[in-house]
This record gives C-alpha cells, structure tokens and sequence, in this order.
C-alpha cells in the first residue's frame, strides 16, 4: 500500500490495513513467482469484506466524526460537480465587495431543472484549507449564500444547500463585520422563502456556521456525518477543561445521523459506501442526488404558503419534550 494512503487512514483502521496489506504482499509474491493463489486471496478479500463491514458498523460518535473530517471526504463542490448537468458558479455578498471562499454557490441544473446550489468548501490541503479557512464562513459568505437564496426565491428556483463546517469563523474580523448578524439574518429570512429548501450535513455541521444555511423543509444527512452545538473538543474544554475528553463530549452531545433522527430533527440519514463517502463518492453523489429528487417531488406537490408554515412548524417542534409521571 502507498505510503500517501497511509497516512489518510484512521486509527480504528488499523486491523483492515494489515489485512490490505498481506492481500497485497501475496499478490506481488504470486506475480513473481507465478504461482496461482486465486483461492487464497479471495477468502482474504472476503475476510476484509467482513471486517471493514464490522468496523464501520458500530463506529462511537468519537469515530464517526473522523470519517466526517477525513481529508478525502467529498466536498461541496465535488457533489455539485458529480450530481449537476451544468454549474456556474457565482461570486460576492454585493454588500463588503468580498467574496468568502469557504462557502460557494451558483446556479446549476438537476436533470435539467435550474437550481441554487450552495455549501461550505474546505481545502483537501494545508494550502487549500488555509484558503478556505477550513470551511469556516465570513458574514460576507452567509449575506453571498442570502442574495443567492433571494435569487432563487424571485425565479422560482429550489435551494440546495450542503453542510460541512466545525463553525462559523469566530475571529476579530468576523466579528467586526457582524457575523451574529449575518447568521441570524439568514435565519429569519429563509423561513419566509416561497421555494423548496433541502439540507444536507455532508460532512461535519458545526454551530451557527451550520444554521446559517440550514433552515429547510428537509434535513438530510450522510451516516457517517455528525451535527452539533458546538464540536467535542470545544464542548469538553468548557466542561472539563480537558480536551483529550472529547470522545466523551461525543458521545453526550448526541452528534450523530442516528441520534438525531431518533430526536426527531433528522428527516433522512443518506446511506454511505462501505468505508465511508470518501471510498465511493460517485456512489455517495448518486444516493444524494436520488434522495434531493425524491423529496422535490414530494415538496412539489405543496403550495407555497403550506411549505412555509410547515419548515415554520418543524423547526417550531425542536427541543420540545414530554416529561413522564411518576
């Protein structure tokens, strides 16, 4: 196995990588030696069926935010770019006269229908992060992503927004611009929006950053994608003032596809490949784009008055609980 794949490889891979490994030894070996070993190394190849299936089954919350941090974890714009007949991407918030790159969005076309396209963008290096700011947007991004959404709603065009973000950029500048202003403002303006909204976490939806282009009429998320007040780290160094406890944060704050959905906040969890979007993500763009689809037709079918009263609704019923008697 390349060096280069190793590194990208998480910890709890390790057993499926050893495995990989002697699969490969054998066949150079064999190659060498002309010997037939089609037998042995199709029971290994089984065995790593098994095994990658049994890790990727019972994944902790802690884990399964590394597969949605992974470095090789599609992106925004590699969805939009596997799932659209056509994409023009547009520029600027028409307000600061700057253009944040770490959220994109554009016009483009789904089996010919024109749509609004927009999402975080991390890098997938030191040098392209460091120019998108690991995915963490400026006011000037979420006021880009409004007057897109804005233009969607005058032409009639559905919204497709993608989440993958540890937050909302919290530094000095950000702040002098308003950033809690920005988030809010998109807030409030997206539940009066006349067009469909889909949402989906593709990969990490963290705080406000993710709020910001998150109010929709459908909530979807990959399996492996967490969502979250704020990140494990973060959350364990307010409680505990330890970091290194953040699998324990995880597992409390209930960041996962399968908590939410059992809370209620989730609508749909978006299977993955085997190993996680990043090992497929033809497969992981195809079963996105299948399900954006599926709910159009659905919202499609409501007037423009009942889509809004029931995103106002769904949002309305978040957090609500009963308390049993006694």
């Amino acid at each position: 196995m390349p060096t280069t794949e190793r590194r990208l490889l998480l910890d709890f891979e390790k057993p499926l990588v050893d495995l990989e490994e002697r699969i490969l030894q054998i066949r150079n070996l064999a190659e060498e030696s002309e010997v037939d070993v089609f037998d042995q190394i199709q029971k290994l190849e089984e065995r790593a069926d098994q095994l990658r299936q049994e890790i990727f089954q019972n994944l902790t919350p802690a884990q399964r935010l590394q597969v949605a941090r992974h470095p090789r974890r599609p992106s925004t714009l590699d969805y939009i770019q596997a799932m659209t007949d056509e994409w023009i991407e547009l520029h600027g918030d028409r307000l600061t006269g700057t253009d944040d790159r770490a959220l994109v969005g554009g016009i483009g076309r789904l089996d010919g229908r024109p749509v609004v396209l927009l999402g975080h963008q991390k890098g997938r290096d030191t040098k392209d992060n460091v120019a998108r700011n690991f995915g963490m947007a400026s006011p000037g991004g979420y006021r880009k992503a409004m007057r897109l959404m804005n233009h969607a709603n005058r032409f009639g065009m559905p919204i497709l927004t993608f989440i993958d973000t540890p937050g909302a950029y919290a530094g000095l500048e950000a702040e002098r611009l308003g950033q809690g202003e920005a988030i809010a403002y998109n807030l409030r303006e997206m539940f009066r929006l006349d067009v469909p909204i889909l949402c989906t976490v593709i990969g990490e939806g963290g705080s406000g950053g993710a709020l910001g282009i998150g109010v929709g009429d459908r909530l979807m998320m990959f399996e492996h994608s967490v969502y979250t007040v704020a990140s494990p780290e973060a959350c364990a160094a307010i409680l505990w003032k330890d970091a290194a406890k953040s699998p324990q944060a995880a597992e409390a704050l209930r960041i996962t596809a399968q908590d939410l959905k059992q809370l209620g906040i989730l609508d749909q969890i978006l299977p993955e490949p085997l190993g996680g979007a990043h090992a497929n993500p033809l497969q992981a763009a195809a079963t996105l784009k299948a399900a954006i689809l599926e709910n159009l037709a659905q919202l499609d079918s409501l007037t423009n008055a009942q889509r809004r009263d029931l995103r106002y609704q769904k949002f309305r019923k978040i957090g609500i609980f009963q308390e049993m008697s006694a």
